[in-house]
């Protein structure tokens, strides 16, 4: 099944940008989105296998696909960490999830927070990929309040295909991202 995004990416966004831009003629070198990986740091997860497992459900409600546990690669004594021990959580998600996963982020979860201003414009990496923060889970509406031991935040990154900055804002807001207002204005205009 053909997510909404996509469909609205290949009927609208694909059509519009080659009319725009006279140096791509190829459908091929205009950006598309890659992949979008979430992550979480759990430090305290050696100590509680609870706190894992947690993850893992919330992970698997939040994206409809498995997460995977990663281990630490080496021992630190100052952290109480030994090599192989699960210090997070990550879902990498490609195609039909990625599309779904996008969608509900920018028109349900978003939405959701309290005094939202929009996304910084900083979180670019300078390749057209986009990185951000989440401080909490309970903006999705898949996670019930009641169900959840602790609080949690997670990391989500937007890969693109795109070569700069301006090519992946562009992207991004033809899919309806939400980017402070004042911010965007003032770099699109620049």
């Amino acid at each position: 099944m053909t997510q909404r995004l996509q469909r609205y990416f290949f009927e609208t966004i694909l059509p519009q940008w080659l009319n725009t831009e006279e140096d791509r003629l190829n459908p091929a070198q205009i950006p598309k989105l890659e992949k979008i990986v979430l992550n979480r740091g759990l430090g305290d997860a050696s100590q509680n296998p609870k706190i894992l497992e947690s993850s893992l459900q919330e992970f698997q409600k939040i994206t409809g696909q498995k997460a995977c546990v990663q281990y630490s690669t080496k021992s630190i004594a100052a952290f109480h960490l030994r090599k192989k021990m699960p210090v997070g959580v990550t879902v990498t998600l490609r195609r039909n999830f990625m599309y779904g996963f996008l969608d509900r982020l920018i028109n349900l979860a978003l939405p959701r927070i309290r005094d939202f201003p929009g996304l910084p414009l900083q979180s670019f990496d300078g390749y057209g990929n986009y990185n951000f923060g989440l401080d909490e889970q309970l903006m999705f509406p898949e996670i019930q309040y009641d169900q959840i031991q602790q609080i949690r935040g997670m990391d989500i990154a937007i890969v693109t295909t795109a070569q700069t900055d301006r090519e992946g804002l562009t992207l991004l807001q033809a899919f309806g991202m939400p980017f402070q207002k004042s911010l965007v204005q003032k770099t699109l205009y620049d």
